[in-house]
C-alpha cells in the first residue's frame, strides 16, 4: 500500500517533529487536506516548511508554512 507522508523542517532544512503529529495518508488529496487544516499550529510549533513524499519518493517541497508577505503591510 502506498503511504503519503509529510516531512517538516526548519528554514535551514533540519527535520523537526511537528506540533500536530500526522498520520500516513492513503491518498495525496488526504495528505494535502490534512496539511491545509493543521499548517498554522505546525508553523507556530517551529516548522518552517513541509515536503510531501509518496513512500520514499519526494513529490514536491519544501514549501513554506508561512503566509507570503504582502508589500506595504
Amino acid at each position: 500500500m502506498v503511504a503519503w507522508t509529510w516531512r517538516f523542517e526548519t528554514s535551514d532544512g533540519t527535520e523537526v517533529q511537528p506540533a500536530v503529529q500526522p498520520e500516513d495518508f492513503t491518498t495525496q488529496g488526504d495528505a494535502e487536506s490534512w496539511l491545509g487544516e493543521y499548517w498554522k499550529p505546525i508553523a507556530e510549533g517551529g516548522a518552517d516548511q513541509a515536503t510531501l513524499f509518496e513512500d520514499r519518493t519526494k513529490v514536491y517541497g519544501p514549501m513554506s508554512l508561512h503566509p507570503e508577505e504582502t508589500p506595504g503591510t
